[in-house]
């Protein structure tokens, strides 16, 4: 009884490993560099952008599994010190599980309920694909998420703009 517990969870760990390899391995691509790659990233660039005041700038950088969603609630933990919209850039985030969807649906909540907008820009294919799930799309909103950070900066324009009042003529 105790050798098939001890083999199982053997097992367990096992095939966990090789489920983490084979997503990591995922996210990794070789491809050449051509002209319509230089043009497709030159809206994601954010050398000589300005960054709005009412916008706090955040990035995931790597990929966002089981184990790393914590340093989203640690660089976090004061919203006070953020602007009324922060945009999550995405772009330099490789993958992302269940546990960094949940992370950033938790996040996006926490930025709802002190009156904050969260934006997110630029994922990746893998990401991007789960980011579309009803449930997130549901704490977010399908608005809310954009292909770059020139639409995530035009996109915080509007929703800046739709919370200041107009001024009486």
């Amino acid at each position: 009884m105790f050798a098939d517990l001890t083999v199982a969870v053997a097992v367990g760990l096992t095939l966990a490993a090789l489920l983490y390899i084979y997503r990591v391995a995922e996210t990794t691509t070789v491809a050449p560099v051509s002209d319509d790659y230089i043009r497709d990233g030159l809206p994601h660039v954010l050398q000589g952008r300005i960054i709005p005041p009412y916008v706090t700038l955040l990035r995931i950088h790597g990929p966002f599994l089981f184990g790393t969603t914590e340093k989203l609630v640690e660089a976090t933990a004061n919203l006070e010190a953020f602007s009324p919209i922060v945009i999550l850039r995405l772009r330099n985030m490789t993958a992302i599980d269940g546990t960094g969807i949940h992370a950033i649906e938790s996040f996006a909540k926490r930025l709802r309920a002190s009156g904050r907008t969260l934006l997110l820009c630029g994922a990746m294919q893998q990401p991007s694909r789960l980011l579309q799930q009803p449930r997130f799309l549901d704490y977010v909103g399908r608005e809310n998420i954009m292909p770059n950070i020139q639409a995530a900066l035009d996109r915080a324009r509007e929703v800046q703009d739709s919370k200041t009042p107009a001024l009486a003529s």
